[in-house]
Parts: structure tokens; sequence; C-alpha cells
């Protein structure tokens, strides 16, 4: 079994390559620190299973999940990340990731979605599962964030965190002006008027760390 890792924390790759060592027999690991690493693997090699961070600095995981998807369309990917489910996890199926998990989960629900993954299931937690349903059932419509394009969601993390338009282009090869064309969009599509409004409606969301009241 071939399964790749691709996260831009050291520590996370690490603990992570343990505890499928320790769960799978006979696994063979490879890491990706960024989307080039993970890009030239994907191209290299082929894998039975990436396990994919979606928010990495330079190309984000969406991109990544996009170009894999080209390269090796067979191949399943599952999200893990430190966003929460109800703000991303539709986002990231939609983009063809086979499962959703957050970083907070406990390890036994890592290896079920790994395996679920695997055997060619897919995997989602069973309280979105239950949010999903509820909001279909009472026919609301899909929530603003979702209205993002994987970029912009991407440069509204970045604006809410307090980076400028010109450090946030630099981070993402971009010119400031694009940046700022996307920053117009995302205040657009959230009803939002300035960057204040912005890191609280993030805060709020769980997509950053809670700001001082």
């Amino acid at each position: 079994m071939k399964i790749l890792i691709v996260d831009d924390h050291t520590l996370v790759r690490q603990g992570l390559k343990q505890l499928l060592i320790d769960e799978l027999e006979r696994a063979e690991i490879a890491e990706a620190a960024n989307a080039s690493e993970a890009i030239d693997l994907v191209s290299r090699k082929k894998w039975d299973i990436m396990v994919l961070d979606i928010n990495m600095p330079g190309r984000s995981g969406f991109e990544v999940l996009q170009e894999v998807k080209q390269r090796q369309p067979r191949l399943p990917a599952l999200v893990l990340t430190a966003y929460p489910e109800d703000q991303l996890a539709v986002r990231a199926l939609e983009a063809g990731a086979a499962g959703f998990v957050t970083k907070q989960s406990a390890n036994e629900e890592l290896v079920l979605a790994l395996k679920k993954v695997l055997a060619g299931g897919s995997y989602i937690s069973a309280t979105l599962a239950e949010k999903i349903a509820g909001r279909m059932r009472q026919g609301l419509e899909a929530a603003p964030l979702e209205s993002l394009s994987p970029r912009e969601f991407e440069v509204m993390t970045k604006l809410a965190t307090g980076r400028s338009l010109k450090e946030i282009a630099e981070e993402l090869s971009l010119s400031v002006k694009t940046v700022s064309t996307f920053r117009s969009r995302v205040l657009e599509k959230l009803g939002l008027q300035n960057n204040v409004e912005l890191a609280h409606y993030a805060a709020e969301r769980g997509l950053i760390g809670r700001l001082p009241a």
C-alpha cells in the first residue's frame, strides 16, 4: 500500500506517518511539504491514497487536488485539515476529495476514514452528514462561504489573519491587483464591508483564532 502525505507541518506529517505505520501493515509512506513536492511525487509514481492538507503556503491544497486529478484521476484523496468540517467539507468533496477529516478528530476516526476511502468509498463524519441532510430537508441554500472559489477562500483566510495585499500577493505568486480583485469579490459574496468585518466573520466560524472582544 502506497500512501502520500501532503502537509506543510513536519510534526503533523511525522505523527500521521507513525499512526499509519502502526495501523496498516506493509504501508509505504512518502511525504510532501508543499504543492510542488506533491505534484512531483504524483507525476513519478502511482499511489493508493493521498492524505492532503488544504491550507498550505503557496499553492493551496485545492489546487493540488485539481492537478492531481488530472495526472492520476483514480487517486483518492482524503482531506485532513484544521478547518471546521461544516465550513469546508462540502467544498472539498465538490473539488474531488473522497473524504474529509479534521485534525481535531480522534486517531480512530482518521484510520476509519482512511480505510473507507481505500476501499473505494467516501467519508464524512456522521455529524456533518446530519447537518447536510437537515439543510436539504429544510430547503436551505448553501452558506455564503461555500460560494467562494478555492482561491477566494484562500485569500479570505489570509486577509482575516491580518496579512496585507502585498504579503498575500507574494505568498501566492500573484499581483497585488489580482489579490485586490479577489478581496472585492469575497467582501461582496459574504456581504461584508471591510477587513475588520471579514476577520470577525472568519473567527466566528472557526477559520482563524478567536479575536478579542
